[in-house]
């Protein structure tokens, strides 16, 4: 079948087109989606797959996002009755997939929902009406007739603990819904320029499974019992299909790098509940910014024995509160008791609330923790009303402090193990003195830099090295407005030494500076030499920073004759 594209005004389109023999991808397009969770600031907008297989019987693998709902319904019934179809494949119930089941449920009632005993425990709660069910395992298989027998590959907290993947052994095709995908939309179905993928789909990785490295290693070895995997059917951008070894090899790598990290965090949530797995997410992200690996488990399924070698292993523990009452609440106290009688006074705990309603109270298992003697790596995150973009940033600063203060031993290592003459040599070089200033969606940030320098002259354009454990770096991606504050000599220290203090998580880094706005939001000191008003074109990864290009829009200086202030350093290998 030939790929048809149908355009919309609303920027929501469907792409349908033959795969394999027997089966059809019908393709969600959203063209202009900017942002995905907390995690993700789309620059290529995203895609939701789902999957015919048509044996003697049909199989439907995953569903659309309910945005698509009369679109992606409407195509379906062009391409079968939907009482034709005999099994819905759940790979996951998270709603991006999942949205669009209970329509298809009411079409055609009859449809055997197949899934993991996690699935369909969410189902029961998404669906709210009685369906067919058939609740399968690893390694368990279906035959749908002419050759399509489909195996299943348990991959929990990939990203959700209900995840399973499929495998058509005629075809050679494995539906893999979120794991190996990426958030990119354009018309090509398949994998063809991956140069132009890679990009995001690091990030992808980065943001949805690295913080769940050694689950990663467990699904790509129950894989390795497959044979020879033709085409990944991913449930967000391209189908995998020219590029299959090269990056299922990649996650390998990344994970098994992540899986050997020198410090680890076993940060506990309870999935489905409140804001848990979003707020979760973003600290997540802070940790990882400095090196150090996380390992997300869902409180109301991770066995005893799971929890105390999670937390043996870590050299700090996050936990976001559960809830006080329902079906899982004695599980989840459960597993907090497991957690604590794990915990030993020389790991650092961290606290955050969910936003969920009904809460377990902070504070009486802060203090379960101090009389343990363990050290608190931010303070209790407090969640008083429907979390935003200040929420979010909130929670990733806390992260990275507390990435910050399980690695300072490390820190201080490295910088003691330059050669005394290098170190001395490359701290001979000099730069000048800026502050960064960015804005984006109401909130605010700041950063001192010095590693600040001109790279282009059409367009204008300079680099500037962002370390990676920097709050700032969130504001500093692709299309990404900020303002470069230029410190003039004679008159920096009192920003200097503002700019250079270690601020709360979520503190306002403005307080008691004179500032005025910019044409693109961000602040404009006013006790700045000058100032450039920029947006950021590209970034390149220089391992413990972002080497980040930007362009230049306008700028003014405000003393003709002020000098740039210089920053002379003694030694190389430190700030």
């Amino acid at each position: 079948m030939v790929a048809l594209a149908e355009r919309s005004l609303s920027r929501l389109t469907l792409q349908v087109q033959e795969i394999a023999a027997d089966t059809t991808t019908i393709r969600s397009l959203d063209w202009d989606r900017d942002r995905f969770d907390i995690e993700f600031e789309l620059e290529n907008g995203t895609t939701y797959n789902s999957f015919l297989i048509r044996g003697d019987k049909v199989a439907l693998v995953d569903t659309s996002h309910e945005k698509f709902r009369q679109l992606y319904l409407e195509k379906l019934m062009d391409l079968i009755d939907p009482t034709e179809i005999d099994y819905l494949i759940v790979s996951h119930t998270e709603p991006d997939h999942s949205g669009l089941i209970k329509d298809i449920l009411q079409r055609a009632p009859h449809i055997v929902v197949v899934g993991s005993k996690v699935a369909m425990q969410f189902l029961d709660d998404q669906v709210h009406q009685p369906f067919e069910r058939m609740q399968i395992k690893n390694g368990d298989r279906l035959d749908l007739g002419k050759g399509h027998e489909l195996e299943f590959v348990s991959a929990p907290n990939l990203h959700w603990p209900d995840t399973i993947l499929t495998f058509d052994h005629k075809t050679s095709v494995l539906f893999t819904c979120d794991v190996f995908g990426l958030h990119f939309c354009d018309d090509h179905t398949y994998d063809e320029d991956l140069e132009i993928l890679e990009a995001d789909y690091k990030l992808y990785y980065d943001c949805l499974m690295g913080p769940n490295a050694r689950s990663v290693l467990a699904a790509l070895k129950r894989m390795k019992e497959l044979p020879e995997i033709k085409t990944i059917a991913t449930g967000h951008g391209p189908l995998l299909h020219y590029n299959v070894p090269e990056l299922v090899g990649r996650y390998r790598d990344w994970s098994q790098a992540q899986a050997k990290a020198e410090t680890t965090v076993a940060l506990f949530y309870a999935s489905d509940y409140g804001h848990g797995e979003t707020l979760a997410h973003a600290i997540a992200q802070g940790i990882t910014k400095t090196d150090v690996a996380v390992e997300l488990l869902d409180l109301k399924y991770a066995e005893p024995h799971e929890i105390s070698e999670m937390v043996s292993l870590a050299s700090g523990v996050v936990i976001g509160m559960p809830p006080q009452t329902g079906e899982f609440a004695n599980a989840t106290r459960a597993a907090i008791g497991t957690i604590l009688a794990a915990t030993n006074a020389k790991q650092t705990v961290g606290l955050f609330e969910v936003g969920g309603g009904d809460d377990e109270s902070v504070y009486p298992l802060r203090n379960q923790f101090q009389e343990i003697g363990v050290r608190e790596g931010f303070a209790p995150i407090l969640i008083k009303e429907t979390p935003n973009k200040s929420t979010f940033q909130l929670c990733e600063e806390a992260g990275t402090d507390l990435g910050q203060w399980l690695t300072r031993d490390r820190a201080v290592k490295q910088m003691k193990s330059l050669d005394n003459e290098l170190d001395k040599a490359l701290g001979r070089l000099s730069g000048g003195l800026y502050i960064i200033t960015a804005m984006k969606e109401g909130v605010s940030s700041a950063m001192l830099a010095s590693w600040v320098s001109q790279a282009s002259l059409k367009p204008i354009g300079f680099t500037i090295a962002v370390a990676k454990d920097r709050a700032i770096e969130s504001f500093m991606h692709v299309g990404d407005r900020f303002v470069l504050n230029v410190l003039e000599e004679g008159n920096y220290q009192p920003l200097m030494k503002h700019f250079l203090k270690r601020f709360a998580p979520g503190a306002d880094r403005f307080a008691g500076i004179k500032t005025y706005a910019a044409g693109n939001g961000a602040p404009i000191l006013a006790d700045a030499l000058a100032y450039l008003e920029c947006e950021v074109v590209s970034r390149m990864e220089c391992s413990d920073h972002w080497l980040v290009y930007s362009t230049v829009d306008l700028g003014r200086v405000s003393k003709i004759d002020g000098l740039t202030a210089v920053h002379h350093r003694k030694v190389g290998n430190h700030y």
